[in-house]
C-alpha cells in the first residue's frame, strides 16, 4: 500500500487549466482516468487526509504510485481524451458499463453495390446502416419479414446471390415476390439501392408520407379499374401498418429521442436506454456495472453518454437526449454530443407530460434490471447453498443459516414508526411468515430503540410459541387451557380472525391452535439461525441485548450497514467485509432490501389511512358503501353535519340508530384545520355545494 504523499506533486507544479490526468500503480499500468476544468484543484482533493476520501477513493490512491496529466484546451477535448484513454487503457477503478448480452441490430448494408438486409450482432461496420438495438433476433425478422411485401430488398447471403447469379435462378423469396431478384437482372442496381433508401427511411420513422403515397396511389387505382394493382397496393399499406404497430406510439410524431435512466445501490448500477424514433420506441438495451469508483447519479449518466456515443457519428446520435440527472458540466457534454452529430444535440431532465411518463417506465425496466442481476442467481440451489455457506463462515457459524430473519424501521420524520419482519429459507423468500410491527413503546424517533423493541416482542412470542406446544418445559405443565398471549403486533383496525400482521392480510389468526391439515404451529413458533437488522453498529447492539435480556443465546445477529454493505456483528469494533462478487452478500442484500420494501410499503399504507381518516371512522358499524353513500348524498362533511337526524335517514340503507351515532359523531369532532394553497397562500374553504374556492 502506497503512500499519496510520496508522489503528490509539488505545490505549483499542477497547472489550473482544463486536462485530464492518470493514476498509475507501481508497475506503471494506468489504474484510473479522470477530466477536471481545473487540474490543481481537482488533484488536490485526491492528497488530502486519508481518513476524510471515500473509501473507494482511498483504496485507488494507495493502490497508485504516481499521477500525470495532459493539458487540453477546453473541457469538450478533456471529455473526448477521457474516453479514448479509458478505452484505450481499460483501468480498474472506472466505471466500465458492459451489455450483459450482444443486443441484435436490423442492419441495411449501403456500402454494397446490391444493399442487403439482414441481423447483426457485435462492433458496427462502416457503410452499414443500423436500427435497434432490439431486444430479440426473432422480433427483426418478423418485422423484415412484413416490410419485404413492400420493400423486396435483397436478404441472402454473398453465396447464394453469387450462385443464382451463375445460374440464372433467383431463390424461393425471388419468386414468390419478396426480393426484387437483382441477382438475375430483374431490377438495375439503381432500382434496387432506391428500394434499400427507402426502406431506410421508413425504419428511420418517415412512414406517414409513404402510407399516404400508397393509399393515393391505391384510390387512383381503383378509379382507373386496375382492381388488382389496387388490393396489392391495400395489402401493401396493410403489412406497413403491422410493421409499425410492432413499435408502439409513445411521443409525437417527430420525436427522436434516447431516454436513459440508471437505478444503483451502494456497490452496483443498472442503466437501461430506450431508443424512441418518429416518435416510436426502435429499441432498447441496458447495462448493469459495479461502482469501483466514487461516482453518483450524474457521473453514471456521464459515462453512459460516452459508452452510447463514444463511437457514434450522425443521426446514431439524437436530437434529444432525456436523463434523470444532468452531468456535471452538461454545456461540455452537450458540445461533445454536438460534435458526434454534426447538429445542435438538446441534453435534458423531462420535467412533464408524455416523456416524463416514458422516463418513468424506463426507469422502472433499470429497477428491474438491477433487481434481476442481483436475483437471477438465486434460483439456483447451488448457488444458494454456497451463499449460505459463505455466510456461516464469514460470520463463524457452526451451521449454515437456513432461515434468516431481517427486520428494518420505517417512519417518516418520527411519525407512523413501523417494523417488518421478512424471512428467508433455504435462501428464497417466505412471504407467509412476513410480519409487521407498529411501535408502542414510546413516541417519536429512535431506530435503535424501535430495533430493540421489534426484536424483544418476536422472540418473546417465539419462547411462549415454544412453551405452549411442550417444546420445553422447566416446570410441569398446567392441565388446564393455557390462556393465548395477547396479540401486540397486530393493526387494530384488522378485522376478526385475521392475522394483520401477515404480509397479505389474511393469514388466520395468530392466536388459533395448530391447524389439522399440516400439524404445523403458526406465527413465531419457529427460530431462525441469523438475525438480520437493517443499521450498523447501534442497530446490532440492540438486538443482542433484547436477546440477552430473554436468555437466548442461540441464535446469531448480524447487521447490513447500507452505506459500504458492512456486516457488524455484535462486540466488534470493525466489520466484516464480504467480497464484492460474494454470493453471500447477495443474499444477506436481498434479505434486507426485501425487509426495506415491507416496511416502507407498511408504513405508507398506515400514514395514507391516517390521512384520509374523518369523524365517520369513529361511527360503530358504519362501513365504506354507506360513507360514500352519505357523502354523495349531502355533497360534503360540512353539508352532512349540518343536516338533521330525519334529512340522514333518507339516505337509502341509513337507519334512524344510525343515522343518531352520525350525528352525534358529527357533533363532537373537532373543527378541521383549514387547508391551505401552497402557490398562493389562500386559505381554501368549502361551501356549500362541497366544492372548493
Amino acid at each position: 500500500m502506497a503512500d499519496p504523499s510520496s508522489y503528490r506533486p509539488k505545490p505549483g507544479q499542477i497547472p489550473d487549466s482544463p486536462g485530464v490526468y492518470k493514476f498509475r500503480d507501481e508497475h506503471r499500468r494506468v489504474i484510473y482516468v479522470g477530466k477536471a476544468k481545473n487540474l490543481r484543484q481537482r488533484l488536490a482533493n485526491y492528497f488530502q487526509d486519508l481518513a476524510a476520501l471515500h473509501p473507494r477513493t482511498r483504496t485507488m490512491v494507495t493502490t497508485a504510485a504516481s499521477v500525470e496529466w495532459t493539458v487540453v484546451s477546453t473541457e469538450v477535448e478533456a471529455l473526448q481524451l477521457e474516453y479514448t484513454w479509458i478505452k484505450e487503457f481499460d483501468p480498474r477503478f472506472n466505471v466500465k458499463y458492459r451489455d450483459d448480452k450482444s443486443y441484435p441490430y436490423l442492419a441495411v448494408t449501403l456500402g454494397e453495390e446490391f444493399p442487403r438486409v439482414q441481423v447483426m450482432r457485435g462492433a458496427k461496420k462502416k457503410g452499414v446502416r443500423y436500427f435497434g438495438p432490439y431486444g430479440h433476433a426473432w422480433a427483426i425478422r418478423e418485422t423484415v419479414d412484413l416490410m419485404l411485401r413492400v420493400f423486396p430488398v435483397r436478404t441472402c447471403s454473398a453465396g447464394v446471390f453469387k450462385n443464382a447469379a451463375r445460374t440464372g435462378r433467383p431463390c424461393l423469396l425471388g419468386y414468390i415476390g419478396k426480393c426484387s431478384a437483382p441477382c438475375v437482372g430483374r431490377v438495375t442496381p439503381e432500382e434496387h439501392r432506391e428500394l434499400a433508401d427507402d426502406f431506410c427511411d421508413f425504419m428511420a420513422g418517415r412512414t406517414g408520407t409513404y402510407i399516404r403515397r400508397l393509399e393515393k396511389d391505391m384510390m387512383a387505382a381503383a378509379e382507373e379499374m386496375e382492381y388488382e394493382r389496387a388490393a396489392r397496393l391495400r395489402d401493401d399499406v396493410e403489412a406497413l401498418k403491422r410493421a409499425m404497430e410492432k413499435s408502439a406510439v409513445v411521443l409525437a410524431d417527430a420525436t427522436d429521442a434516447d431516454l436513459i435512466a440508471v437505478a444503483e445501490d451502494e456497490l452496483e448500477a443498472a442503466v437501461q436506454i430506450f431508443h424512441v424514433r418518429g416518435g416510436r420506441v426502435r429499441g432498447q438495451r441496458g447495462w448493469v456495472t459495479d461502482k469501483v469508483e466514487n461516482v453518483d447519479t450524474s457521473g453514471l449518466v456521464e459515462h453512459a453518454l460516452r459508452q452510447l456515443y463514444g463511437e457514434e457519428t450522425g443521426d446514431s446520435v439524437p436530437k434529444e437526449v432525456l436523463v434523470p440527472a444532468l452531468p456535471e458540466d452538461p454545456d461540455a457534454v452537450s458540445q461533445w454530443l454536438a460534435g458526434r452529430r454534426g447538429s445542435q444535440v438538446s441534453l435534458r431532465i423531462p420535467q412533464r407530460g408524455d416523456k416524463k411518463d416514458l422516463m418513468a417506465t424506463v426507469q422502472r425496466n433499470a429497477q428491474q434490471a438491477l433487481g434481476l442481476h442481483k436475483t437471477k442467481r438465486a434460483s439456483d440451489l447451488t448457488t444458494r447453498s454456497r451463499a449460505l455457506e459463505e455466510i456461516a463462515e464469514a460470520l463463524g457459524l457452526d451451521t449454515a443459516p437456513l432461515r434468516i430473519e431481517c427486520f428494518d424501521i420505517s417512519h417518516l420524520q418520527g411519525d407512523d414508526v413501523v417494523a417488518s419482519m421478512v424471512v428467508f429459507e433455504d435462501g428464497l423468500a417466505r412471504k407467509s411468515e412476513y410480519r409487521r410491527f407498529q411501535i408502542k413503546g414510546f413516541e417519536g424517533q429512535d431506530d435503535v430503540r424501535s430495533m430493540h423493541e421489534v426484536i424483544g416482542r418476536r422472540f418473546k412470542r417465539y419462547l411462549q410459541e415454544k412453551e405452549r406446544t411442550g417444546e420445553w418445559e422447566e416446570t410441569p405443565a398446567p392441565t388446564g387451557p393455557v390462556p393465548a398471549p395477547q396479540n401486540d403486533t397486530t393493526d387494530p383496525g384488522a378485522a376478526p380472525g385475521q392475522d394483520p400482521c401477515a404480509s397479505d392480510g389474511t393469514a388466520p389468526d395468530p392466536d388459533a391452535e395448530p391447524r389439522e391439515d399440516d400439524g404445523r404451529p403458526k406465527r413465531f413458533a419457529y427460530p431462525p439461525q441469523l438475525v438480520v437488522v437493517d443499521g450498523g453498529q447501534p442497530q446490532v447492539a440492540a438486538a443482542k441485548r433484547a436477546l440477552d435480556e430473554l436468555g437466548i443465546d442461540d441464535i446469531a445477529v448480524c447487521g447490513l450497514a447500507k452505506r459500504l454493505e458492512e456486516v457488524w456483528l455484535p462486540d466488534d469494533d470493525d466489520p466484516v467485509v464480504l467480497p464484492r462478487s460474494s454470493e453471500g452478500l447477495y443474499l444477506l442484500q436481498r434479505v434486507r432490501d426485501e425487509a426495506h420494501r415491507f416496511a416502507i410499503t407498511y408504513q405508507r399504507a398506515k400514514r395514507a389511512k391516517r390521512i384520509r381518516s374523518g369523524p365517520l371512522d369513529a361511527v360503530a358499524g358504519l362501513g365504506e358503501t354507506r360513507k360514500q353513500a352519505l357523502i354523495k348524498h349531502f355533497g360534503s362533511v360540512k353539508r352532512l353535519k349540518q343536516a338533521t337526524i330525519d334529512e340522514i335517514c333518507e339516505v337509502p340503507g341509513i337507519g334512524r340508530r344510525t343515522a343518531e351515532s352520525v350525528a352525534v359523531a358529527l357533533a363532537s369532532a373537532a373543527p378541521a384545520a383549514p387547508a391551505v394553497n401552497t402557490a398562493t397562500g389562500e386559505i381554501i374553504e368549502e361551501d356549500d355545494g362541497g366544492t372548493t374556492t
